[in-house]
């Protein structure tokens, strides 16, 4: 085992023989085959990124058809005025969220999905109940849309 006296000096003080700085992995020090920096994404330590957070946004659009079709009975229980306006847009709603559930591969679903949150709140000129469900579904899609962000970059 022969090393120089030199190598073990600055090996120690964390540089290696060409003046860099000591990579703690042997081979990827983040330098191409050329020397040059290659500039590496963010590292979410999931397979495959793109459809975790895919599945993220299916899960959360098909929650909210779920609780839209299951707020149709106590619209209709509460309220006396409910029109047949509400009850349609409940229905459309939840259709457009499973169809766009279904279509998140497509970069503009995501922005469809936006543009729904903002019609679900609208739709509480129709009932007050639906512009509630419209800020908290509105909310988790932010939340969804900032773990999209985090994860893919």
């Amino acid at each position: 085992m022969s090393t120089r006296d030199g190598d073990v000096g600055e090996q120690a003080g964390g540089v290696t023989d060409s003046g860099g700085p000591q990579s703690s992995d042997a081979g990827t020090s983040g330098a191409g085959s050329d020397g040059a920096p290659v500039a590496e994404g963010p590292r979410s330590g999931l397979r495959n990124p793109a459809g975790a957070v895919r599945g993220v946004g299916a899960g959360a659009l098909a929650l909210e058809a779920l609780v839209l079709l299951l707020a149709i009975v106590p619209l209709t229980k509460i309220s006396t005025h409910v029109t047949g306006a509400a009850i349609g847009s409940v229905l459309a709603l939840a259709a457009l969220c499973v169809v766009l559930a279904g279509m998140l591969r497509r970069r503009w679903a995501w922005h469809a999905a936006t543009v729904l949150q903002v019609a679900l709140f609208a739709c509480g000129l129709f009932h007050v109940a639906l512009a509630v469900l419209g800020v908290l579904f509105g909310a988790v899609w932010v939340y969804v849309l900032y773990v999209r962000r985090s994860i893919t970059g």
